[in-house]
């Protein structure tokens, strides 16, 4: 079972859906700038399950009262989810790891710094920020998942999906 997760769509929408076309995921995670970005995948993929979170522009974007931080079972696979603005992780990404173990999370999510990162912590917890999906960036998060275990985590580019089949 496929988890694609993108964050900073910023409201380029073509990569997304290309990435949502190619790939079919069971899972759809979002994790911010731009939130409503979200409700047009929604849109035009109603069958697939989105999760999202907002990110530092979306203020104005969301629903009143949206959390910031969605900690979920997805998949038999427990998953921490947010931006990263409110754990700072331009600087650091202690805090954030630190409030992901402290959930028994087997993976964290983060966006914010469009600069993709997908890495496994020694303990076993995968780190992914997906990078930017929109800002020419062109980059998503895939996780797979098989038994309610993470069997592969990585980065896609554009070039990804142009050598699909």
């Amino acid at each position: 079972m496929k988890i694609l997760v993108l964050s900073d769509s910023h409201s380029s929408l073509r990569f997304m859906f290309s990435c949502l076309e190619q790939i079919v995921p069971d899972v759809v995670i979002h994790l911010g700038d731009y939130f409503d970005d979200g409700a047009a995948l929604r849109e035009a993929f109603p069958g697939i399950r989105l999760y999202q979170v907002p990110g530092n522009c979306d203020r104005y974007r969301c629903p009143p009262g949206q959390p910031e931080i969605l900690v979920e079972r997805i998949l038999g696979v427990n998953l921490y989810m947010t931006h990263g603005h409110c754990h700072n992780v331009k600087l650091t990404l202690t805090r954030l790891l630190q409030d992901a173990r402290s959930c028994r999370a087997d993976a964290v999510l983060y966006g914010h710094t469009h600069q993709p990162d997908c890495r496994q912590e020694p303990d076993g917890m995968w780190i992914l920020n997906p990078g930017s999906c929109g800002y020419g960036g062109r980059t998503a998060g895939l996780i797979e998942v098989e038994s309610g275990k993470i069997v592969s985590c990585r980065i896609l580019r554009q070039e990804d999906l142009e050598e699909r089949p």
